[in-house]
């Protein structure tokens, strides 16, 4: 099975300048938990993505106000990607190895296509597959044990 076949195709996209409030709004229009943030809307070659997470722990767990702030000052970088090509199974193992749950899907021209979320994989995916996945990505960090996360 092919990332194309389980992936959420056309996801909605911003650019590093877009506002948190805006981020937050189409996380909600969208149902989503990440946006992947693109250098500009011609190329929509990703350079990041955004959380929810994100925004909770770079913004107001710092105690800054968010309707200051951009994707840009929370986003996460290097962006993680793969293809629809890639194989269900080397989009897990990337996962359980960069500790992530969502990745962005590029075409042969680096532009964003789709997005592949750990849901996807266990709703379309190998069940054994997914339940590696989620033990993976959901094993605390080094620096999450250190602070008693």
């Amino acid at each position: 099975m092919k990332v194309k076949d389980v992936m959420t195709a056309d996801p909605a996209c911003c650019i590093s300048e877009t506002t948190l409030q805006e981020v937050a709004q189409m996380m909600i229009d969208h149902d989503c938990g990440e946006i992947p943030v693109i250098e500009n809307k011609e190329t929509k070659r990703p350079i990041g993505v955004i959380t929810d997470r994100d925004i909770v722990c770079r913004a107001f767990a710092k105690g800054l106000n968010p309707l200051d702030l951009t994707v840009a000052d929370c986003m996460a970088t290097p962006c993680v990607t793969v293809t629809p090509e890639t194989s269900v199974g080397e989009c897990a193992w990337l996962m359980e190895d960069k500790k992530i749950r969502r990745v962005p899907v590029v075409d042969a021209d680096g532009s964003c296509c789709g997005i592949v979320a750990l849901a996807d994989i266990a709703l379309r995916g190998k069940t054994g597959v997914t339940a590696e996945v989620v033990k993976e990505v959901s094993e605390p960090t080094a620096a999450a044990s250190a602070a008693g996360a």
